[in-house]
């Protein structure tokens, strides 16, 4: 199944290389691709507990999808992994 989710905190290349490469970690989750102009995330999921253990994983690292609760503290969040994607897309070129 495919799904295309609009999230929170979404800014730039570094958090789409952080949120790309977390969801890719996901078993039974593929293709996964942002698109930073809409502010979503697509991947292809094999089950209901893949796609909850996305959304979960999003939340947690900082991109709730929207109309999740989106607390100063979980947009810190997004400010680090925005952070540590920067890095690690900088590390791999």
């Amino acid at each position: 199944m495919e799904i295309n989710l609009e999230i929170q905190n979404l800014k730039c290349g570094g958090c789409a290389h952080t949120i790309i490469d977390k969801l890719s970690n996901i078993e039974n989750i593929r293709n996964v691709t942002i698109n930073n102009k809409t502010h979503t995330v697509s991947f292809s999921y094999e089950n209901d507990k893949a796609l909850l253990e996305a959304k979960q994983l999003l939340h947690k690292i900082g991109y709730p999808t929207v109309g999740e609760k989106n607390a100063l503290t979980t947009k810190a969040k997004s400010f680090v992994s925005c952070a540590i994607g920067r890095m690690n897309s900088q590390s791999t070129k």
